[in-house]
This record gives C-alpha cells, sequence and structure tokens, in this order.
C-alpha cells in the first residue's frame, strides 16, 4: 500500500508519503506452483500478519483507494479493514477505457510493457509501484490514465435486474452472452453498467427477453459502493 499525491490538473506525481507492506501467513502451505510464479516461500511468510492498523492509516488519509482489479481486491480489503468499506475505490481496468487509448489488453503486465517499462511481477509492492507509473505515464497527446480514472470514480453505476420473466433457457443462454450474472441467494440475473450504456440496456432487454415492455429493475450504485461486492 502507497500513499500517493498529485497535482490534479496534470496527474504528476507530487509525494509519495506513506508505504506499507508485509507478507501474511496463509496457515497452510503454499503450493510448489504458487512458489515458482511468486517466488515466496512457507518460510518467508511464517509467523507474518498484515498490521490492518497501519493499512487503515494509510486510507484514512486518502481520498481515493485504487487497485487494478478492484472488484476482487476490495472483497478481500473490505473484510479485514475498518476505512476501506466508507473509501471511493477507483479500478485501473474499469475506470479507463484502455481501447480508446490504443490498447487491445487490460492486463497490467501487457500495458506496462506497451508503454515502454518491465517490473518484476507477482510482488504487491512491485506491482503497485508498476501501476502508479503506468498511471502517471504521460503519453504523447491526451491526458494520463489517472485523470480519466479519476473522473470515472465519482461517476455512479448502475445494477440492472433482469426479473419478472419465465424461465427460459434459452434467454438464459442469452443472458449470459450479454455478461449477466446470476445471484442465486435472490435467484436473479444482473448486470452492472454506467450511465452511458443504461438506456442502451434497457432497450436491449426490452427487445430481447421482455417481447417490447421492459419489465425489469434498475438500482444506482454509490459511488462509495463501488466494486463492493
Amino acid at each position: 500500500v502507497k500513499l500517493v499525491k498529485f497535482e490534479a490538473p496534470t496527474g504528476k506525481i507530487l509525494s509519495i508519503d506513506q508505504t506499507y507492506e508485509s507478507f501474511n501467513d496463509p496457515e497452510e502451505d503454499i503450493s510448489t506452483e504458487i512458489t515458482q510464479l511468486t517466488g515466496i516461500t512457507n518460510e518467508m511468510v511464517e509467523g507474518h500478519s498484515i498490521d490492518w492498523n497501519s493499512v487503515d492509516a494509510i486510507f484514512q488519509d486518502s481520498d481515493l483507494v485504487v487497485a487494478h482489479n478492484a472488484g476482487f481486491d476490495r472483497a478481500f480489503v473490505d473484510r479485514y479493514s475498518s476505512i476501506s468499506p466508507k473509501k471511493i475505490w477507483a479500478c485501473s481496468i474499469s475506470d479507463i477505457d484502455w481501447l480508446a487509448r490504443g490498447f487491445t489488453s487490460s492486463k497490467q503486465e501487457l500495458l506496462c510493457y506497451w508503454h515502454g517499462f518491465y517490473f518484476d511481477a507477482h510482488r504487491a509492492m512491485n506491482d503497485v509501484d508498476a501501476l502508479i507509473h503506468l498511471l502517471t505515464h504521460e503519453p504523447d497527446d491526451g491526458e494520463r490514465a489517472l485523470i480519466e480514472l479519476i473522473n470515472n470514480s465519482n461517476l455512479p453505476e448502475y445494477v440492472i435486474f433482469a426479473e419478472h420473466f419465465k424461465y427460459d433457457p434459452v434467454k438464459k443462454d442469452i443472458l449470459k452472452g450479454n455478461k449477466y450474472k446470476w445471484n442465486p441467494s435472490d435467484k436473479i440475473w444482473f448486470k452492472k453498467v454506467n450511465l452511458d450504456d443504461l438506456e442502451n440496456e434497457k432497450d436491449w432487454l426490452t427487445a430481447t427477453i421482455y417481447d417490447q415492455i421492459f419489465e425489469g429493475r434498475v438500482e444506482e450504485i454509490n459511488p462509495n459502493d463501488k466494486y463492493k461486492l
């Protein structure tokens, strides 16, 4: 975790004020495959644990928490942090239109390579440093990716629930094909969309699932609740 201050109009780094990293003993053996991938052994993590007070001290001083896969990282961090659930999170995959910037993949290692630098992946602080460098990289034209991420982080998201239609295996496959997910506890199909896509998604459901009358449900997600489970 790093606390980084940026110049708001440009995205230039002003200072790096706080840093914290730690191994965390999973209390089970690390597989050979994971050790080969990361270089981390059972001996390295034995007896170590994350000091969540130190993590929360950094979160407390931050205006925005950034991760390259916020939907995954936030679910873990929110379980242990008392500050994280109250913060706005931004995702450098979802909150940046990498395709519009000319990049066909949002994988961090590939993006860094395409921006002209390499890093030793699979170590937390290396990943953090690489992401900071990636987001503050100054393109030949246009603004830094960080500015787009900050602007999009404050925009609400919406959840469309595809409900009130008779079960049909064909329609189920159509929903899955359009990236709808199944919530087994509520027994409902849903999809998260931004404001620009909301009306198009409602029109698609109306024409494809509901036979011209929209019977779904839309809920707004507050920016503070984005990327929560």
